[in-house]
C-alpha cells in the first residue's frame, strides 16, 4: 500500500510546508491573500477545463497543492495576534522600567519555580484600551497567599519585560519556547500589587480548572499523600504540575514517562471502558448513532479537562475520526486517520507542529501502525498470558524505534531499560485507569471507603518505587549522547527505508536501503570531522567565573566551583553536547591567558595588575575587584572590558557608564551572555 496515494496524507504534507515557511519566512497578509486569490481562480479554472477532458492533466493538483501550502503560511499568520493593530504590544513603552497599569486573565497555571508562581495569562487591557495577547506571569512566592485560578481577573502597575534569550551556547531557549506559544513579554510582580477584579465571563478552560479543583479537594480527604496525589493528577486529568522533580526524572529515566501524560494509550482504554458501559445504547432505534455522539462528548469533555495538551487533542481527534467512520459503515485506514487528525488539529492551531509532545506522539503512532505488524510476526506465542507481554513488548520497541531520533535530539539520552517498566506496567495500566475513574467517583459522591482509597495509594506507590527502582539502574542509562537536526533525518530516512525492504524485498528496496545507510555514515562523519573552530567563552555563571577554552574539539575549563559543583554544571554539559565535545579537562583559573597573539587579562576581587608591558587586548572582571577603571584604561588601553556573572550588580553598572563615556567597547555576561572571542 503506498500511503502517499492517498489525497488528504498529500494535502497535510503541503499544510505542514506552508506552516514551516510561514514560521520561518516572513510574509505580509496582503501579499499572502493575493496569492491565495490568483491560486484558487487558477484552480477553479483548471478544474472546469479538467472536467471537459477525457485525459487528466497535472495542473488542477497542482494549484490544489499549492493552495494548500499557501493556507498553512496564513494559518501562521493570523493566529498570531502580534500582527494585529489591538495586540497589547502596541500599547505599552519600550522601555522596560515604564509602568502600566494592566487588566489581564489568568489562563493557564504552569509549575511553580522556587521563588514564584507562573501562569500564562491573557491581557485584556492596558490602561483604559482593549487588547489581545497572552504574556508570562511571575508572582513572586509568599507565605500568605495562594495560586491563583483560572479565569482569575487582575489588575496590577508594572512594566513589560522582555523574556531573554539564553545566556550561554548550548542552553534552552526559553525565548523560543514561548514565542512559538505566541508569547512575546513576561511580568514580575509581587503578590500585594496584584488586584482582583470580579467577572461574570467563563472559559472551558476555566470550567475545566474547577472541575479539576474540585475533584482535588475531595480527593485530598482522602488517606493518599502528596506523591500519590500528584500522579493520580497526571494519569486522570492530565495535570503534572505537582509532580516532583525527582519522580519525573524517574519516569523519564524508566522510559516510562509517556505513562504520566494523557495520550492515545490512556484514550484509547478509556474508549474501551465506555465502549463496554455504553452498549446498551445500541439496542435502541439509532443506536449506534447516538451512542457515537455520546463517546464523542465524553472523549472531548474528558479532553477539555485534562487540558488539552497536544498528545491528548492528537488522540481525542483521531479516535473521532474512527468512531465516525465507524458509524457511517465506511472503512477506516490508519494513515488516513491520522492526517485528518493532524489537518485539523494544524488548522486549529499551527504552531503545535513544533511541539514536542505533539512531535512524539504521532511518531510513535506512525511506528506502532508500521513496525509493530513485522515484529509481531517474528513469533506467534499460542499461550494467551505470554501473547498478550510478547504484544506489549513489540508495541514498545517499535514506539520507541520511532520516537528515538526525537527523543535523543530534545533529550540527549536512552533509557535501556524502557522495556522492562513497559512491560510490567502497560498490562495493568487499563485496570489502573478504571481503578482511578472508580475511585474518583466515588470520592466526588463522598462514598469512598477508606480501604479502596488506602489500596488505590498502595498501587500508585508501588508503580513509583518500581519505576524508582529502574531508573536507578544508572548502567542501562546511556546519557548525553550528542544528536543534531542532521542526524534525526538521516535517521528517520533509514528506519523508512529498512521498513520499506522488510516490506517489500526487492531490488529497488534493497538499494535505497543502502543509500541510506551511507547517508548515515557520511552524517557521522561529516559531524566527527566537522571542526568548531577554535573558541576562547566567557560563561555567565551567577556568583561564580567560568571560563571554556575550546581547541580541536577539546574543551579545557577554568572556574572558582569546587569539583563537586563543576561536575554537576549543566552550562559545560549542554554545551558539550551541543558541539559534539567529548575530551574535557579541567585547570585552575589563571591570571592571563594568550591565544593567538590574543590576550586576555584576568582581574578577581584583589584587583592586582600588574602586566603593563603585556597591553592585553581584552579584561576580564571577576568576583567585583575594587579598582579604578580609568586609571586601569589609561595605563593598560585594553580593547574590551568583560565582566562576568560573579561580580556585584552596583559595581557592573559603574563598569559600563565609565566604558560608555569612554566609548570603550564593554560587555557584561549578565546582560548580553557569554563572551566568545574566536581564533
Amino acid at each position: 500500500m503506498k500511503v502517499l496515494n492517498f489525497t488528504i496524507i498529500k494535502l497535510t504534507i503541503c499544510l505542514v510546508a506552508g506552516i514551516l515557511i510561514g514560521y520561518y519566512f516572513s510574509f505580509s497578509l496582503s501579499h499572502i491573500l493575493y496569492t491565495i486569490s490568483i491560486l484558487f481562480v487558477l484552480l477553479l479554472i483548471t478544474f472546469v477545463i479538467a472536467r471537459k477532458q477525457f485525459l487528466k492533466t497535472v495542473w488542477f493538483g497542482l494549484f490544489a497543492y499549492l493552495l494548500m501550502i499557501c493556507l498553512g503560511t496564513l494559518t501562521v499568520y493570523t493566529h498570531n495576534e502580534i500582527h494585529f493593530k489591538n495586540h497589547y504590544s502596541n500599547y505599552i513603552a519600550n522601555e522596560n522600567d515604564s509602568l502600566n497599569t494592566t487588566t489581564f486573565k489568568i489562563r493557564e497555571v504552569l509549575k511553580p519555580t522556587t521563588y514564584h508562581n507562573k501562569y500564562i495569562v491573557d491581557i485584556l487591557k492596558i490602561g483604559s484600551k482593549n487588547v489581545t495577547g497572552k504574556a508570562l506571569l511571575n508572582v513572586q512566592k509568599d507565605s500568605t497567599s495562594q495560586p491563583f485560578k483560572v479565569n482569575a481577573v487582575l489588575l496590577t502597575k508594572t512594566s513589560f519585560e522582555l523574556v531573554n534569550p539564553p545566556l550561554n551556547p548550548g542552553q534552552f531557549n526559553y525565548k523560543k519556547y514561548l514565542e512559538k506559544k505566541y508569547i512575546y513579554h513576561q511580568l514580575f510582580v509581587q503578590n500585594k500589587s496584584l488586584y482582583t477584579i470580579k467577572s461574570e465571563k467563563h472559559t472551558l478552560l476555566g470550567f475545566a480548572d474547577a472541575i479539576r479543583t474540585h475533584i482535588n479537594s475531595k480527593l485530598q480527604k482522602q488517606p493518599f499523600n502528596p506523591e500519590e496525589l500528584a500522579i493520580i493528577n497526571a494519569l486522570l486529568l492530565g495535570q503534572r504540575q505537582d509532580i516532583s522533580e525527582e519522580t519525573y526524572t524517574h519516569y523519564t529515566n524508566a522510559g516510562a514517562i509517556h505513562i504520566l501524560a494523557v495520550s492515545g494509550l490512556h484514550i484509547g482504554i478509556i474508549l474501551l471502558l465506555l465502549n463496554f458501559v455504553l452498549k446498551p445504547l445500541e439496542r435502541l432505534k439509532k443506536g449506534n448513532l447516538i451512542k457515537t455522539i455520546v463517546l464523542l462528548l465524553i472523549l472531548w469533555c474528558f479532553a477539555i479537562i485534562a487540558g488539552l495538551s497536544a498528545s491528548v487533542t492528537r488522540a481525542v481527534t483521531m479516535f473521532s475520526v474512527i468512531a465516525f467512520a465507524q458509524n457511517l459503515k465506511r472503512p477506516t485506514n490508519i494513515f488516513n486517520t491520522l492526517a485528518i487528525s493532524i489537518f485539523v488539529l494544524l488548522l486549529a492551531k499551527p504552531l503545535l507542529l513544533f511541539d514536542v509532545g505533539f512531535q512524539l506522539s504521532y511518531m510513535a503512532v506512525l511506528a506502532i501502525v508500521t513496525i509493530d505488524p513485522i515484529l509481531y510476526k517474528l513469533w506467534q506465542p499460542k499461550n494467551k498470558i505470554i501473547k498478550i507481554y510478547w504484544h506489549t513488548l513489540t508495541i514498545t520497541v517499535a514506539a520507541q524505534l520511532g520516537v528515538m531520533p526525537l527523543s535523543l535530539y530534545y533529550f540527549h539520552n536512552i533509557p535501556g531499560l524502557f522495556f522492562l517498566s513497559n512491560l510490567v506496567i502497560i498490562p495493568f495500566l487499563g485496570l489502573v485507569l478504571g481503578f482511578g475513574i472508580i475511585v474518583i467517583l466515588l470520592a466526588l459522591l463522598n462514598c469512598l471507603p477508606t480501604i479502596i482509597a488506602k489500596a488505590y495509594g498502595f498501587i500508585i506507590s508501588s508503580i513509583n518505587s518500581f519505576v524508582e527502582w529502574v531508573s536507578l539502574q544508572e548502567q542501562f542509562l546511556l546519557k548525553d549522547i550528542y544528536f543534531g537536526l542532521l542526524y534525526v533525518f538521516v535517521f528517520y530516512i533509514l528506519l523508512i527505508s529498512l521498513i520499506n525492504f522488510l516490506k517489500q524485498k526487492h531490488y529497488k528496496s534493497l538499494k535505497l536501503l543502502l543509500i541510506s545507510i551511507l547517508a548515515v555514515q557520511s552524517a557521522f562523519l561529516y559531524t566527527n570531522f566537522k571542526n568548531q573552530g577554535n573558541q576562547f567563552i566567557v560563561f555567565h555563571k551567577s556568583r561564580y567565573t567560568l571560563i571554556g577554552n575550546i581547541e580541536n574539539n577539546r574543551i579545557t575549563t577554568s572556574s572558582d566551583l569546587d569539583s563537586l559543583s563543576l561536575s554537576q554544571e549543566k552550562t559545560i554539559k549542554n554545551f558539550n553536547i551541543k558541539n559534539h565535545i567529548k575530551t574535557h579537562k579541567t585547570q585552575k583559573l589563571a591570571p592571563f591567558y594568550l591565544f593567538n597573539n590574543k590576550k586576555v587579562l584576568v582581574i578577581d576581587s584583589l584587583g592586582i595588575y600588574n602586566i603593563k608591558s603585556l597591553k592585553p587586548d581584552y579584561v576580564l572582571l571577576r568576583q567585583s575587584p575594587q579598582i579604578n577603571l580609568n586609571r586601569l584604561i589609561d595605563s593598560l588601553n585594553p580593547k574590551y572590558i568583560i565582566a562576568d556573572g560573579s561580580n556585584y550588580t552596583s559595581y557592573v553598572e559603574n563598569w559600563e557608564a565609565i566604558c560608555l563615556k569612554r566609548k570603550l567597547p564593554f560587555h557584561h555576561t549578565g546582560k548580553k551572555g557569554a563572551f566568545i572571542i574566536d581564533y
